[in-house]
């Protein structure tokens, strides 16, 4: 456990910075990207959405995405296992806003979005009525994974100044 203790500081910074770097790209999305997708006739803004749900599924975003769960799992069992400090709850909640707010949000309402919009057929005739249908839903989702994702950035960093200012002896 002493091996995990001397980690804590730098897994948390990297669940900061993981959970920040997922934010930004989120509120990329919310604030422009899907913005801009709304100015195109609808078959071209569903089918480039179509292109962006494919290209998104690569080895860097996967890691930093899963990742940052990953690390949200070690960090909150640890806390749960040694709940003694300040930053333990900082941890928890960090840790519940981007497994639930960000990882979980994505998983069970956006990714089964872009499954049914990935089937869909980017014509006109379809696009008109499937491509609005998605929009907003998508959007409204993004936002609270955006929100959660900043939470979590924040309350992991808040750990991790308390943890650096105790020396991270206690941690």
């Amino acid at each position: 456990m002493a091996t995990l203790n001397a980690l804590m500081l730098p897994l948390t910074v990297l669940a900061a910075v993981g959970s920040a770097v997922i934010a930004g790209l989120l509120f990329a999305f919310s604030t422009s990207v899907m913005k801009a997708l709304l100015q195109l006739p609808p078959e071209q803004g569903m089918a480039a959405m179509q292109n962006i749900n494919v290209t998104i599924q690569n080895p860097v975003f996967l890691g930093v995405f899963a990742g940052t769960a990953l690390l949200c799992a070690v960090l909150v069992l640890r806390a749960l296992l040694h709940a003694n400090d300040a930053a333990t709850w900082w941890l928890v909640v960090g840790a519940a806003a981007y497994l639930i707010g960000t990882f979980g949000v994505t998983m069970v309402f956006n990714v089964p979005m872009n499954n049914t919009l990935a089937r869909a057929e980017a014509s006109a005739a379809v696009a008109a009525v499937q491509w609005p249908a998605y929009v907003g839903p998508w959007v409204r989702w993004n936002h609270l994974r955006t929100v959660m994702g900043v939470l979590a950035a924040l309350s992991f960093t808040v750990a991790a100044v308390q943890w650096a200012r105790a020396g991270a002896s206690g941690a």
